[in-house]
């Protein structure tokens, strides 16, 4: 008999609270057999082929003071060979407001691009050709209004739009449940949304009109198990108010997608991806009737855990990176977002978004993990933790479908108790050093990083301020007036609104000018808190 030794922990679980056995046999699987890569329910991946056919989609969020800026960007880099791009947003547009508005005031391009009217947006894009790559979007409250702006685009650029691709994140319920960048009543958000699935669904067959977000849920401080499930909810409730609104499943949801987070635990999160697509499968099949096998497909974008990114040893947020850039790969990622050393202290230099972006292109080139489609399938382990965090996703789940769906959920404050419950316990294990953070709680040293840092200019807001007089000035405002009075009639009524905020947008009329037009009919949400 073998030698028992001491472990070095009393127990072994992983980040979900999921027990992990010392050691696992063919014995301890499930009696049926995982499916084929590309074979429903679609746990070892959505295509046959996977990567040996193309790699994932390399696309880095980008996005910070003036267009003109975010434009430099983004050309460097496409050059770099990125082969997708992502647009960041600051507050005020994220939220609805010109940059003018006093409620905008420190925030002008800040976390991300200001962009006030289709003029910014003809900038952000100059010398992009767009019918060329595909743009994603992290948009929400507003997504109606910027999607649109980048058709006006390509419109002008004469651009096919059957052939524009993208995404638009447009995930209004888990801003309700994270974030906080709503404005309108959850009824009239999901009465926008519905709207862009039908506009998409005739104008725009290849945009994907919804990225379904778990990503800001595991960032607020839920575990890998709360972000599918709640992920999963809030699709269940776009899906219903889809078919309730006329339209019909195998429709739309071929062009539904997701964006989840990839964290530290490694084996954990290659197991979330996993179950993830295998619920979905399921839940699109057996309660929504889905035909299409498309329809049962969970696409996703992962970006690596922006929450795990620590302001010491900043290098040590390389490593990070490289093993949740590796786990989402292997989980099966349809694109990727890798975040940069620095960014918890600062927006990523050029030289930190262009080493996060070569994080991606060494897995891809060098590693040789992406020339089979599914190297850890049939793992005994990797098979054990997809199987537990399907088995208490699905707990989760039939909970929110308890108190009456996602929306009805998020008005008790379920979910959010829940998450700032297991945000509250995993502080408390780094200040007891149960779970260790090296260069944080352990390791630790006195050096320095303010050095590198990115600085935004000060001058921003008033340089924006400026664009938007001048803009002002030389449209031609009684026609922006008579568009604006156009869509405060159309909102009272059922009538789809996108395509009278295009005319809108093409007579320049601004974000915060829609958008306030839209809170003088609907009013906005106010949290209870």
């Amino acid at each position: 008999m073998t030698k028992k030794i001491k472990n070095r922990k009393e127990s072994f679980k992983t980040d979900s609270d999921i027990i992990i056995p010392e050691a696992l046999t063919e014995s301890d699987m499930k009696d049926e057999k995982i499916s084929y890569p590309g074979d429903y329910p679609f746990e070892r991946g959505v295509h046959s082929s996977m990567y040996r056919s193309r790699f994932w989609t390399m696309r880095q969020y980008a996005g910070f003071a003036t267009a003109e800026e975010s434009n430099k960007r983004y050309k460097f880099l496409i050059d770099s060979g990125t082969t997708g791009l992502s647009v960041a947003f600051d507050l005020p547009t994220q939220i609805g407001f010109d940059s003018d508005d006093k409620m905008s005031d420190g925030e002008v391009g800040k976390a991300g691009v200001a962009i006030d009217s289709l003029e910014d947006m003809e900038t952000l894009f100059e010398g992009i050709k767009l019918e060329d790559i595909t743009t994603s979007m992290t948009i929400n409250s507003t997504a109606s209004i910027l999607l649109l702006m980048y058709v006006a685009i390509a419109k002008k650029q004469n651009a096919d739009l059957k052939k524009l691709s993208g995404t638009i994140q447009n995930d209004i319920l888990k801003e309700y449940i994270a974030r906080g960048t709503f404005i309108y009543p959850p009824k009239q958000s999901m009465r926008l949304i519905t709207d862009i699935f039908k506009y998409c669904s005739e104008n725009l067959p290849s945009w994907n009109t919804i990225s379904i977000s778990g990503y800001h849920i595991r960032e607020a401080g839920s575990n890998a198990v709360q972000e599918v499930a709640f992920t999963l909810s809030d699709g269940i409730e776009y899906v219903k108010a889809a078919i309730e609104s006329g339209l019909d499943v195998d429709q739309f949801a071929k062009r539904l997608s997701f964006f989840f987070n990839s964290h530290n635990n490694f084996a954990e999160e290659v197991a979330k991806f996993r179950a993830a697509r295998r619920i979905w499968a399921k839940i699109m099949k057996e309660r929504f009737n889905a035909k299409d096998e498309d329809s049962m497909k969970l696409r996703f974008h992962a970006q690596t855990g922006g929450s795990t990114l620590s302001d010491k040893q900043i290098e040590n947020n390389i490593v990070r990176v490289t093993i949740q850039a590796l786990a989402a790969v292997l989980g099966g990622c349809q694109s990727l977002h890798t975040n940069g050393k620095d960014e918890a202290i600062s927006l990523p230099t050029e030289l930190s978004v262009q080493t996060a972006l070569r994080t991606q292109q060494i897995i891809a080139y060098e590693s040789g993990v992406a020339d089979s489609v599914d190297i850890l399938g049939g793992s005994y382990f990797i098979e054990y933790l997809t199987d537990q965090i399907e088995e208490k996703a699905w707990e989760y789940i039939n909970k929110i479908d308890d108190l009456g769906g996602a929306s009805k959920a998020i008005e008790t404050g379920y979910q959010k108790f829940e998450i700032e419950k297991n945000a509250y316990q995993i502080q408390l294990d780094l200040e007891n050093k149960k779970s260790i953070e090296v260069g944080v709680n352990s390791f630790t040293s006195d050096s320095s990083d303010e050095n590198i840092l990115f600085k935004i200019d000060d001058n921003v807001g008033k340089r924006q301020i400026d664009k938007l007089k001048k803009l002002k000035a030389k449209r031609d405002n009684e026609k922006v007036k008579e568009k604006l009075e156009q869509i405060k009639v159309k909102a009272g009524t059922d009538e789809n609104l996108l395509p009278y905020f295009l005319e809108a947008i093409e007579s320049y009329a601004t974000i915060g000018e829609i958008s306030n037009v839209l809170r003088d009919v609907w009013g906005e949400y106010k949290e209870n808190m």
